[in-house]
């Protein structure tokens, strides 16, 4: 597809972030197999973990390596969607770290370390706000745009019943402060943008495995159901559900 092409039809265009595996690679998938979308810009940090991305045999597909931490190349990615694309209509950003090595949730604590602690909160929070930052020229066009990030229940500040997951919870709840502010600003910058936090369900993903085993079964989503049920939330969105933080269910759940 020519970048005349993409301009001239009506065709809308998507960006995933995080698109390697889990949740993100999901959303690629399905999104691909929609007719209305024209293409699909999918990011990864690491090759050895997005090979089922990039076995994707499609025309329509781009993919391309990013780290979320590093706003140079959030940039970059804009610029290169910027010669092809004249706007994006979807953004989904699925980037986050729970468990990476040594940085695992903490119980209690004395388990505290500041520079876990910083990143959870690179990945989780701030990475998001520069997505938010550098990604405005690609939303400021009159058609309705979606931009949607993977926050987390156990971010909620009003459902914290249980507490522990100290950075994990603290830099949810970051996020959700960041797109709370962002989308007053976007009222005023790009008023069609819709901008959203998601709570995806516990999914069986990387991510969850170390943690699944006292969740029923009948909570524990596979991905294919966890897009599904996030992309019928997105499809029912209206501009004045902007700002807000919403379940796989489509409830609206507490900051």
């Amino acid at each position: 597809m020519t970048t005349t092409d993409l301009e001239n039809s009506s065709l809308k265009t998507a960006l995933i972030v995080g698109g390697g595996r889990g949740i993100g690679l999901g959303f690629v998938q399905q999104l691909l197999a929609q007719a209305e979308i024209g293409r699909v810009y999918a990011t990864y940090r690491r090759v050895e973990s997005a090979t089922e991305l990039l076995a994707i045999d499609n025309s329509r597909l781009c993919c391309m390596q990013m780290d979320i931490t590093d706003e140079a190349q959030i940039a970059a990615v804009m610029q290169r969607i910027q010669t092809e694309a004249a706007a994006l209509h979807y953004v989904i950003n699925s980037a986050g770290v729970l468990h990476e090595g040594e940085l695992q949730p903490e119980k209690s604590l004395r388990q505290i370390d500041s520079d876990r602690l910083l990143r959870y909160f690179q990945v989780n929070s701030i990475g998001a706000l520069l997505l938010f930052k550098q990604v405005q020229p690609l939303i400021k066009h009159p058609d309705r745009s979606i931009l949607a990030t993977i926050s987390a229940k156990v971010g909620s500040i009003g459902d914290n019943h249980s507490g522990g997951w100290y950075g994990y919870r603290a830099s949810k709840a970051a996020l959700n402060m960041f797109i709370r502010t962002t989308a007053i600003e976007y009222q005023r910058t790009c008023p069609q943008a819709i901008l959203v936090a998601l709570h995806p369900g516990t999914t069986d993903t990387q991510l969850s495995q170390p943690f699944q085993r006292n969740v029923p079964p009948e909570k524990l989503f596979s991905v294919d159901r966890t897009v599904s049920q996030l992309l019928t939330v997105i499809d029912g969105l209206t501009p004045s559900d902007s700002g807000e933080f919403f379940s796989w269910d489509g409830s609206r759940l507490p900051w």
